[in-house]
C-alpha cells in the first residue's frame, strides 16, 4: 500500500531543538514512542510517555554508549517487510514489533574536526548506531519513514499534520534519498579525515548544499552551484548570480586576498577571470580611479572588488560606470543607498576570506586535483641575478606585478608602475605575443612605460622578451627563472642596465 499509518516511532537524536512539536503531535496521534538516553529524558520532560530501547532489547546501553540500538529487536522492527509473509511470521515468532518512523541524526563529526578537537574526541564522534538506523530505515522506505537530520523537522511536521499521521510512498522515498545523502556525506568526511595521513590515491568529496542557476556558461547549458555561498557572501542588491558571475567572483576574491591591509586600499576589476585593472592607494576612491585607468573599456560590465569600505566618495565614482558586480567587506549606509539605485546591480558583502588547500576539476574520464597555489612572493625571496640591483621602488612594483600575474591566465605578462597595473597580456600562446599585447594596451590608454616593471608567470626561453621590454622603457623584470637559456636574458639585462630578479616559483594558470 502507498499510504502507511505511523503506529510506532523510534526517536534518538543529538540535536533536540524544534523536536518538541513533533513529539507532541505524535503523542496526540496515538503513536508509541521508543527512545534512548538523553532523547528519552527529553521526551519524558514534556510529560509524554516513552519506552526505553533497553526495555525491548533486554540489553542496557554498553561500552560508554557505543552500543545502544544495535539489536534485532530494533533493526528487525525497521527492516521487516509488512507485505512479506515470511517476514511477518518471523516477526511474530520473535515478538518483534514494527517501527514505522525513525527520527535520528548523527554525531557532529565535521564540526568536531573543524573545532580542532583531539583525535580521541573525533573518533568518538564517528556514529555507528545512528548511521545504521538511517540506512536500515531508508532501505525499507516502502514501510518506514526516515528523518535523518534536524533540517528535516519542519517538513516532517507538515507531513504529520497534513496526513494525520499517515505517510505516502512518495514522501518516504524522498526522505530515503535525503538519508542516503546524509550517510554518504558523513562517510566521505570520515574518509577524508583518515586520508590526511594515509593519502590513498582515491578522490572523494561531498558538498551538502546547492542551488540551481539560471543556466551554465551559455544559455543552452544547465548550471548549478554546490556549496553554502551565504557563508562567504551576503547579497545586498541585484539579480541572482549566474554561472559566469560566480566564476568571476571566485577569480576576484582570490586576487584581492593577495593584498593585505598593510597595502592600504586595493581595487581590482575583473573581466572573464582576468584583471583589467588593479591598484593600491591611500584611499578607496583613489585606488578605484587608478584601477579603472588601466583599461576603462574592458571595465564595462566587469566585476569589481575591493578590500576597503565603500564610502560615498567611492560610490559616486562607481555609480557612473556600468558594472555587473561589486564586492566589498563593508559599505557606508549612504554609499549603499546610492549604489542600490540600479536594481540589477549585484552588490555583495564579503563576510570572510577564502582559503583553499586543494583544487580539482573533471578531466577526461576522471578528476584532476592538486594543492592550491598559495605561495605569494615576498622581497626576501627575490634573487637578484643582474649587475644592477633593483631599486626599492622597482621591488615594490615587481612584487605588485607578480601578485596580478599569478592570477592571470597563461601565458601572461603584467606591466606595472608603483602599485598600479598598467597593462597585461593574458592567455596568449606565446610569451612574446603576451608582452606585445600588453605594450600595445598601455600605449592605447596613454601610459608611459618609462620606469615600469614586467612580471612573467614563467621563464623566458629566449632573451627576446627582455629586449622588447627594454625598448619600450621597462627597467626591471621579475620572473621564475629555470630556463636553460636564462643566462642569455641576464646578459641582455647586464648590457642594457636592466635589473632582473628570479623567484624560483612558476605560476602557470590554465
Amino acid at each position: 500500500m502507498s499510504h502507511k499509518t505511523i503506529k510506532t516511532a523510534l526517536v534518538s537524536v543529538y540535536h533536540k531543538d524544534n523536536l518538541a512539536p513533533i513529539i507532541e503531535l505524535l503523542h496526540k496521534q496515538g503513536v508509541k514512542l521508543l527512545s534512548t538516553g538523553g532523547t528519552q529524558t527529553f521526551i519524558e520532560s514534556l510529560g509524554i510517555p516513552c519506552t526505553a530501547v533497553e526495555d525491548i532489547t533486554g540489553y542496557p546501553s554498553i561500552f560508554g554508549g557505543r552500543v545502544k540500538t544495535l539489536h534485532p529487536a530494533v533493526f528487525g522492527g525497521i527492516l521487516q517487510r509488512r507485505n512479506h509473509g515470511t517476514d511477518q511470521q518471523e516477526a511474530a515468532a520473535h515478538k518483534i514489533g514494527a517501527i514505522d518512523l525513525v527520527i535520528v541524526d548523527l554525531y557532529p563529526f565535521e564540526a568536531t574536526v573543524a573545532s580542532g578537537a583531539g583525535h580521541d574526541d573525533i573518533i568518538e564522534k564517528i556514529d555507528i548506531g545512528g548511521i545504521s538506523l538511517i540506512r536500515a530505515a531508508a532501505k525499507n522506505y516502502d514501510d518506514c519513514l526516515i528523518v535523518s537530520a534536524q533540517s528535516q523537522y519542519a517538513q516532517l511536521l507538515e507531513i504529520l499534520q497534513n496526513g494525520n499521521g499517515t505517510t505516502t510512498l512518495t514522501e518516504r522515498k524522498l526522505f530515503a534519498a535525503y538519508a542516503f545523502h546524509i550517510s554518504s556525506h558523513y562517510d566521505t568526511a570520515i574518509f577524508n579525515y583518515f586520508n590526511q595521513e594515509e593519502k590513498l590515491p582515491i578522490f572523494k568529496t561531498s558538498i551538502a548544499d546547492g542551488r540551481t542557476l539560471r543556466y551554465g556558461e551559455n544559455p543552452h547549458q544547465w548550471g548549478a552551484y554546490y556549496g553554502n555561498l551565504e557563508e562567504l557572501l551576503e547579497q545586498l542588491n541585484g539579480k541572482e548570480l549566474s554561472y559566469n558571475n560566480l566564476v568571476d567572483v571566485d577569480a576576484a576574491i582570490n586576487l584581492i586576498a593577495e593584498f593585505k591591509e598593510i597595502y592600504g586600499a586595493t581595487f581590482a576589476i575583473i573581466k572573464h577571470t582576468n584583471a583589467c585593472g588593479v591598484a593600491n592607494a591611500s584611499t578607496a576612491a583613489k585606488a578605484y580611479e587608478l584601477a579603472l585607468a588601466a583599461d576603462p573599456l574592458s571595465a564595462f560590465g566587469g566585476v569589481i572588488i575591493t578590500n576597503a569600505t565603500i564610502d560615498l566618495a567611492t560610490a559616486t565614482l562607481l555609480n557612473s560606470l556600468f558594472f555587473e558586480i561589486l564586492i566589498a567587506p563593508a559599505y557606508d549606509a549612504n554609499a549603499l543607498e546610492l549604489l542600490k539605485s540600479k536594481k540589477n546591480r549585484m552588490l555583495l558583502l564579503q563576510k570572510k576570506n577564502l582559503h583553499t588547500e586543494v583544487v580539482f576539476k573533471n578531466l577526461l574520464n576522471g578528476v584532476i586535483a592538486m594543492a592550491a597555489d598559495n605561495h605569494t612572493e615576498v622581497a626576501s625571496e627575490l634573487k637578484s641575478v643582474t649587475n644592477r640591483q633593483p631599486t626599492d621602488k622597482e621591488i615594490e612594483s615587481m612584487l605588485f606585478a607578480a601578485k596580478v600575474c599569478k592570477h592571470s591566465k597563461s601565458n601572461t605578462i603584467v606591466l606595472a608602475n608603483g602599485n598600479q597595473l598598467i597593462a597585461s597580456g593574458v592567455g596568449q600562446t606565446s610569451r612574446v605575443d603576451a608582452l606585445e599585447h600588453a605594450i600595445a594596451k598601455a600605449k592605447h590608454f596613454g601610459f608611459s612605460l618609462e620606469g615600469a616593471v614586467m612580471a612573467s608567470d614563467a621563464f623566458f626561453p629566449f632573451p627576446d622578451c627582455v629586449e622588447i621590454a627594454h625598448k619600450a622603457g621597462i627597467t626591471a623584470v621579475i620572473q621564475p627563472g629555470g630556463s636553460v637559456k636564462d643566462q642569455d636574458s641576464i646578459a641582455y639585462c647586464n648590457t642594457n642596465n636592466l635589473a632582473m630578479v628570479m623567484t624560483g616559483i612558476r605560476h602557470f594558470k590554465h
